[in-house]
């Protein structure tokens, strides 16, 4: 009779830790649901500053046409990009396209003291550092996720639920100059 007992506890000691680890993976899928989500936030709001941006500088330098389309057309790839991997090279390449819009800016001294203008860099600047930190954070928890998703006896519950590993949001290594946020200089 004891060994009924002591293998019903034992029983119900693995039936409670798959239940504990099962909720515990919920919760990290949850983290970086709720994180991507974030980032997806920022980029939106990033998105619907540029068209403003584009057309405060366009009164200024209308012959930069090239420029405009450069960064519309990064702006159209980034809202578009469906997978980690293609949003990384979007918001790098959209990255770029405004790097050029703000040279442009520094060559005309009245486009640069536009209070609209101005109030754009700094909004622009905002977002871009709460993208970086959504994405920090993003990254944090998947981090926490593929790591417990490799580890004994993780691993074990994760593949009995089918529960994936996630990507990283992170920005191209070859690109140094696209991994420093908008310059904003006056």
């Amino acid at each position: 009779m004891t060994i009924l007992w002591i293998v019903l506890a034992v029983l119900a000691v693995l039936v409670l830790w798959v239940i504990v680890a099962y909720n515990g993976f919920i919760t990290l899928v949850n983290r970086a649901k709720e994180a991507w989500s974030d980032i997806e936030v920022q980029m939106k709001r990033r998105y619907d500053l540029i068209p403003n941006l584009i057309e405060t500088v366009k009164g200024y330098a209308a012959h930069e046409k090239a420029a405009f389309e450069n960064v519309s057309n990064a702006r159209a790839a980034a809202m578009g990009a469906s997978s980690m991997a293609d949003h990384a090279e979007a918001e790098n390449m959209l990255t770029g396209a405004l790097k050029s819009i703000f040279a442009i800016a520094e060559a005309y001294p009245d486009l640069k003291a536009n209070t609209n203008f101005l109030e754009l860099q700094r909004e622009l600047s905002d977002t871009e550092n709460k993208i970086q930190a959504a994405r920090r954070f993003y990254n944090g928890t998947v981090m926490a996720l593929n790591t417990a998703l490799e580890q004994f006896p993780g691993n074990i519950i994760g593949g009995m639920f089918k529960f994936g590993k996630r990507e990283f949001f992170e920005l191209e290594e070859g690109e140094q100059a696209a991994r420093q946020p908008v310059k904003v200089a006056f």
